[in-house]
């Protein structure tokens, strides 16, 4: 079993430097690995694979995602803020980790939020309906009304949503561009959001 558990690590480790191969962010040794698994360049490689994937990834999804071990991780992840290649942020109970230089302070803030489920449910169901209410979230999402309460709450005192006249979600083209370019590390939802944006793109070009 544990063989097995190591070529599962191997594998997801492979995949996601191999992905990160593409990107300016992962050296050209991406794909290079030991046969034991420890190659600790291997590794770091597959975590800013992982984060040019999955920008604003927790500490513990990370982990969890990549099959590493606790201390594994806090390790490689000191390590690459070092070097300045990944650059980390405190959300709430979270620490949350983005690729360096490549985010604004507003787009890794943007990104946190979106990375939660209610939070995005927010965000896409105000994008889709900029004339809901919050009684019209709530349905939309199944949640009570005082949960999309506290989540608008959050989401102004974030910069995310105006709430001067009814709810706006701020700097909308930047908050769209995120959910259609990394609908994949989202849920289902921001994956229907970005079929229906490119629909629609479809349709007005044509």
């Amino acid at each position: 079993m544990s063989r097995e558990v190591d070529d599962e690590k191997r594998d997801t480790l492979r995949r996601f430097a191999a992905l990160g191969a593409a990107t300016p962010l992962v050296s050209a040794e991406a794909t290079a690995e030991s046969d034991d698994g420890d190659d600790r360049s291997a590794v770091r490689d597959a975590i800013r694979g992982y984060l040019s994937r999955t920008p604003g990834a927790h500490f513990s999804k990370l982990r969890d995602d990549l099959r590493l071990g606790t201390g594994e991780t806090q390790h490689h992840l000191r390590t690459l803020e070092s070097e300045g290649a990944v650059v980390s942020t405190r959300d709430g109970d979270y620490r949350r980790f983005y690729p360096a230089g490549q985010f604004s302070a507003f787009e890794q803030t943007a990104l946190g939020y979106l990375r939660r489920e209610t939070a995005r449910g927010v965000v896409v169901t105000l994008l889709r309906e900029p004339d809901a209410s919050g009684a019209d979230v709530a349905r939309a999402l199944d949640v009570s009304r005082p949960t999309v309460s506290n989540y608008v709450g959050e989401l102004e005192s974030a910069g995310l949503l105006d709430r001067s006249d009814g709810y706006a979600v701020v700097r909308p083209e930047t908050i769209i561009t995120l959910l259609v370019r990394y609908a994949d590390s989202f849920g289902p939802d921001a994956a229907a959001f970005a079929d229906d944006a490119a629909a629609d793109l479809v349709s007005y070009d044509g």
